[in-house]
């Protein structure tokens, strides 16, 4: 019987390749309609997602009328940027903070202030200082990025003391309370001091600066307390008048959306202080800290796109996961609905929540020498 081998040794050297052409061609084709095939059904199957996200923005977008009560707050430099929403209108956009809370810690950044200018040209080794060891040498190391010896640092920290000097001269028709007008001029005094010593040495060391921060940092504590307590005051008194515009049977429902940047966003001050005029029973769910990369261009939009989501993720959850709770419960919240199941598979377990629980076990702070209010939940 003639095998495939024998056939192909009789036959010419022509007719081989021709049978080998003839046959790769049918190879060939066989497998590109399969490739294609595979493609479109892939296709398909992505097409059922799309048509999903399809559907779920457009629930967002009609949702996003209905939403109601919501308070809208942006973190900004005067206290807090609060608008009220209720029943699809935008009723009203109020600063409430008093002005001596940005003037408190406006005057308490100084520190911070002379650190920007000189952090590039500090020494890109940790001294010998106390609580060195919190310091990262490999964080010191990227942020001293100047060459040593450099003195790019004088004229900027001059001029930032003719800004602090302009202050210092200025403060005392500023009409402060009197403890923070003291406390304002023993952080502006001491700066000062700092910068004409090292500027006369023309060099600095972490050490002399650790020294004049620890010098006003009591002074700092003070504006600290201020600024606290007007923003305590005036937030407060804002809920008030709105929780009486709206009243008692919409404020029980009231959604808050805080936004922030990430540094800001455990235990942000507004969200602390807001917390306490909200429906005890309903807090934790409606109120809510959504941190941004930056300060979007559209706060309220990006705050009412963000609820929307939220609020219609709390009825889905329900009806689609309703025979497993804790999958549901990962929609309604801030889990991947995966997380779980990657833990599980890599032998892991979630990080412990790093906020601390609001309540006795929060850090409590000193009563405010002017109105008696506490920060303290």
């Amino acid at each position: 019987m003639a095998t495939r081998r024998g056939f192909l040794g009789t036959v010419s050297a022509a007719g081989a390749a021709t049978f080998l052409t003839q046959t790769q061609a049918a190879t060939s084709a066989s497998a590109a309609p399969a490739a294609t095939d595979e493609k479109a059904a892939r296709d398909a199957i992505r097409s059922v997602n799309a048509g999903m996200r399809s559907n779920y923005a457009s629930l967002k977008a009609e949702l996003v009328k209905h939403l109601s009560p919501v308070i809208v707050v942006e973190n900004n430099a005067v206290g807090g940027r609060f608008t009220l929403i209720n029943n699809g209108v935008q009723v009203e956009t109020v600063n409430p903070v008093p002005e001596y809370f940005e003037l408190a810690k406006s005057i308490a950044h100084v520190p911070l202030g002379i650190f920007s200018v000189i952090a590039s040209y500090l020494s890109d080794q940790v001294p010998n200082i106390p609580n060195a060891d919190r310091i990262d040498p490999h964080d010191l190391d990227m942020v001293a990025f100047k060459t040593p010896g450099d003195k790019g640092w004088i004229t900027p920290l001059n001029s930032f003391r003719s800004t602090l000097n302009s202050a210092y001269t200025k403060l005392p028709t500023a009409n402060l309370p009197l403890d923070l007008e003291n406390s304002c001029t023993k952080i502006l005094s001491e700066a000062m001091k700092f910068i004409d010593t090292i500027v006369k040495a023309q060099s600095f060391d972490m050490v002399a600066y650790n020294r004049f921060a620890a010098t006003v940092y009591p002074s700092i504590r003070v504006n600290m307390t201020f600024a606290a307590t007007a923003q305590i005051t005036g937030i407060e008194t804002l809920m008030k008048r709105w929780r009486t515009l709206i009243g008692e049977a919409a404020w029980s429902d009231l959604y808050v959306t805080v936004l922030s940047i990430w540094t800001t966003s455990e235990l942000n001050q507004a969200s602390i202080i807001i917390r306490r005029t909200m429906n005890q029973a309903k807090v934790d769910t409606h109120l809510i800290d959504l941190p941004t990369v930056e300060t979007p261009s559209d706060p309220i939009a990006v705050a009412l796109d963000n609820l929307a989501r939220i609020v219609q993720d709390n009825v889905a959850a329900e009806m689609v996961f309703n025979t497993d709770l804790k999958v549901a419960d990962a929609l309604k919240g801030k889990e991947d609905l995966l997380s779980d199941e990657i833990l599980q598979q890599v032998g892991g377990t979630a990080p412990a929540a790093k906020t601390a629980a609001f309540g006795a076990a929060g850090a409590a702070a000193a009563a405010c020498p002017i109105t008696g209010h506490t920060a303290a939940v």
